[in-house]
Formats: C-alpha cells, sequence, structure tokens
C-alpha cells in the first residue's frame, strides 16, 4: 500500500457581522456582501484550512467608500494565518534555527510547504514593527550605573555592544565597518546623548577605551576586566611551563641509543627499578600542565599528588606555581585599594619571579598606571560585584553562535535585522520578569492564618 495524503481539514471563521467600525474613525458600516477566503493554519502531521467568511462595508464616514474586515489573526491578502508567522518566529528566535532547518522542521511537522521568501517576509515586517524608543526608555529608566563595552567582529563588520550586568540588560549596539577608535567615539557619543551617564565602566585591555571614555565621562571609573588579565598571565605562565618542559625533554633524548625489539623480562623489570625516563617525566609534565595554573581551592586529590609529582620532576616549575598563587591572592577580593596595593608590592618585589622571562612579562599586567584600574571596582559599593567583562562576552557569544548557525551573514541589513530581534527577543524575557517578580499577590491567595491553620490541622487529625 503506498502512503495516501492526509484529507485536509477545513475549519469555518465568520467574520461578517450585520455592522462594523471603520477602521479609519471607529464610525460603524452597514454590511453591503459577504465574501469568502481561504488561508492555510497550523495543525501537526495535517492539513488545515480555515475558510473565513468575512464582509465588505458601505461606510457611513469621509475617510472611504467601502471597507472590508477580517479576523485580528489573519493578515490582509495573506495566504498564511498568523499562527504560521509565529511558528516561523519561535523556531528562528526561540530555537536558534537558520532558515533552511526551519522550512524542513515545518514541511516534516506540520505539512507546510514554505518558501525561504516567505521566512524573510515575516522576519522584515516583524523588525519594521519593533519599536526601538521604548527599549531605550525602558534601559535608561532602570539603568544601574554600570556599563560593560566590549566588541565583536561578524563577518566583515564589527558589533560594538553595551551591556548592564548589574540589571542582566542589554543597552546599544552598533554595527560598523572597522573597529576603530573613531566608531568608538561615535558609539559611546550616542550613549551620553540618550542621557546615559555611568558610574563605572568595564572593558577589556584595548586601547580604544581609555581616551574616549575620559572625553565622555571623565568622573566614570574605568574598571578593566579581571578575568582578562588573569587570563593572560596564566598564559604567559604555560609558555614558562612549555619551555622548560622543551629543555627537560632534549635532556632526556642524550645517552644510549634504545635498542630495536620488544623489551624482554629483564629488561622490563631493570626499567621498573630504574623509575621514569626523563623523557617519559617531561611528558607528564606536559600532559598535567594545566594544573599548574588551577586555583589550589579547585584541586582534586588525585590533582594534587600529580602537582607534587610534577614539582619533584621539575623543581623550576614551584616558582610558576607560587606566582599563579600570588595573583589569585591578588585578586581575591582585598577590603579596600590599600590592601591590594600592598598584596601588588609582594607580588612585583618578589626576585624569584624577575629571575623567569615569562613573569617578567606578566608583571607588565601590573603596571602602577594600569592597577588602579584593575581595583577600580573597590572604589563603588554598587560594582563590587562587576570585575570582569564576562556579562557582554557573554551576550558576544550568543550571537557567535547565531553567526555559525547562519553560515555567516554577508548583507549588513540581513545581519542588523538578527541582532534587533536578538536583543528585543533578550529585552521582553527581561521584562516579563520583571513583571512578574512586581505582581501583587492575589488577596485570595495569601497565606492562611496560624489560627486557621490549627483549625484545619485538628480537622485533618
Amino acid at each position: 500500500m503506498g502512503t495516501e495524503a492526509p484529507t485536509p481539514i477545513v475549519i469555518s471563521v465568520h467574520s461578517a457581522p450585520k455592522k462594523a467600525p471603520c477602521p479609519e474613525c471607529g464610525k460603524p458600516g452597514r454590511r453591503k456582501r459577504t465574501l469568502t477566503r481561504t488561508v492555510r493554519t497550523v495543525a501537526y502531521k495535517a492539513i488545515a484550512y480555515l475558510k473565513i467568511i468575512y464582509g465588505e462595508y458601505t461606510a457611513r464616514c469621509r475617510c472611504r467608500t467601502t471597507f472590508r474586515n477580517t479576523p485580528n489573526d489573519v493578515l490582509p491578502k495573506a495566504k498564511y494565518d498568523n499562527k504560521v508567522r509565529d511558528l516561523v518566529l519561535g523556531r528562528i528566535l526561540h530555537d536558534g534555527m537558520n532558515v533552511e532547518r526551519t522550512l524542513e522542521s515545518i514541511r516534516r511537522e506540520f505539512l507546510l510547504e514554505l518558501s525561504s521568501g516567505f521566512v524573510y517576509d515575516v522576519l522584515r515586517d516583524h523588525v519594521a514593527q519593533l519599536d526601538m524608543s521604548a527599549h531605550r526608555r525602558e534601559v535608561l529608566e532602570h539603568f544601574s550605573g554600570t556599563l560593560c563595552v566590549d566588541e565583536l567582529h561578524l563577518g566583515r563588520y564589527a558589533l560594538l555592544l553595551a551591556t548592564d550586568p548589574l540589571n542582566d540588560l542589554p543597552v546599544a549596539f552598533a554595527l560598523v565597518a572597522a573597529n576603530d577608535q573613531d566608531h568608538m567615539r561615535r558609539f559611546l557619543g550616542n550613549l551620553k546623548t540618550w542621557g546615559l551617564h555611568p558610574r563605572v565602566v568595564v572593558t577589556d585591555g584595548s586601547n580604544l577605551y581609555p581616551t574616549v571614555l575620559k572625553e565622555f565621562w571623565p568622573d566614570a571609573d574605568h574598571q578593566l576586566c579581571v578575568f582578562h588579565v588573569i587570563k593572560d598571565i596564566n598564559k604567559l605562565i604555560l609558555d614558562a611551563v612549555r619551555r622548560m618542559r622543551t629543555a627537560m625533554n632534549r635532556r632526556g633524548q642524550a645517552g644510549r641509543k634504545k635498542k630495536r625489539g620488544r623489551k624482554g623480562a629483564k629488561s622490563k623489570a631493570a626499567a621498573a627499578r630504574r623509575g621514569l625516563t626523563v623523557k617519559e617525566k617531561a611528558h607528564f609534565v606536559f600532559k598535567h600542565r594545566y594544573l599548574i595554573v588551577k586555583r589550589r581551592e579547585n584541586l582534586t586529590e588525585l590533582e594534587h599528588a600529580h602537582l607534587k609529582q610534577m614539582l619533584e620532576y621539575l623543581p623550576e616549575l614551584a616558582t610558576l606555581r607560587r606566582f599563579a598563587d600570588r595573583i589569585y591572592w591578588l585578586f581575591d577580593a582585598p577590603k579596600d585599594y590599600h590592601q591590594a596595593s600592598c598584596r601588588r608590592a609582594v607580588v612585583v618585589h618578589d626576585s624569584a619571579f624577575h629571575a623567569v622571562p615569562e613573569l617578567v612579562k606578566a608583571l607588565e599586567q601590573l603596571t602602577p598606571e594600569k592597577f588602579p584600574k584593575l581595583m577600580a571596582y573597590l572604589n563603588n559599593p554598587v560594582s563590587r560585584r562587576v570585575r570582569t567583562n564576562n556579562h557582554v562576552e557573554r551576550t558576544n557569544r550568543l550571537f557567535r553562535f547565531l553567526e555559525k548557525v547562519r553560515y555567516k551573514w554577508r548583507r549588513r541589513r540581513t545581519l542588523v535585522r538578527f541582532v534587533v530581534m536578538t536583543l528585543d527577543h533578550i529585552w521582553k524575557k527581561w521584562t516579563a520578569a520583571k513583571t512578574k517578580s512586581t505582581e501583587v499577590p492575589d488577596p485570595v491567595r495569601k497565606a492562611k492564618s496560624p489560627a486557621n491553620q490549627a483549625q484545619r490541622s485538628r480537622q485533618i487529625a
């Protein structure tokens, strides 16, 4: 037996009252005639149609001579109702699908043969209906005073993004042709024109920010991302581990050449008595090199043992491990800037650290000019929780994922469309969560009084 096409489902919708209001002024008009149109709707594993009976009316005003009415969930002259359009938006915005996967999934689940042009029309109409000025007013009204700024390359363009980490809310974006100081100055200047006056601005160590921030917000504290600094320092520590391990491995290659063939029982017993060779020790160090920069409180019992073994094989690693501990100790929430400065002095003036070239380069991250910006969060109690640029970085990772899913964006308008839709989706989720948290509880659903609870417990007993 061959597969048969499912029987279409037809749903009648009557929308032709005797009188209907004029779309312009609202003055009622009398029905002149009834018309019928058929549109596709959504039904799982079925073909469903809406048979819409609507009316044509004679206007009693000067707006027009006649007008027609249709249901609210069906656009004029549309082949599909709004459920189909919402389905397309849900697959792209909520599920993160690209256009091809959206068409395939809708075809498989709802037996709808949509075109890519229809999908792009839905996206374009959705973006055209968005009120970005409302989002701007919402951001300004609830701005916490802390601003995170970062840049991201999407295709041929650069995305400049600003977020509010304390409110978990995107603030603004700009899609520019080049990631340079002129575009950054224009972007931050627009934020100031809107009325945004941050007390703390968090950025990475890029040279784009210091001059521009002093120009627009001279009284704001410039907080450098602590995570980026620790990441750069750990990379230099691992470079030192790699250099020491390479030198150790070269020492292991000297000596007698290995005999050909498999080892016999006597050879294996002699090798076991001798222990690991220098080359094998070097391989062990390379395999567990990450333990040099991992926080001690996060080390497992086995990792503690491996770290101890590494320091026995290569004692020079003890200086690197102590340097990593000092860096974590430096940034572990000091009480005030004075305490932080004292901790920095302990690290900077340690002579053992200056004997390692990689650590000398790492200490350049703690210069007297840069260190106050790393500890700027200590000046403002409100922003003590924000020491990193991770909030805006997290939003950037979302756009990076969208770029990979859609196999890179080529057109600027397409890129702007997806950025606007994504940020609007985040804003709406935030607004919905805030509205839900501020709702007044229903008096009927309030907790019962102790007397009523006692009475109820006696009844149950």
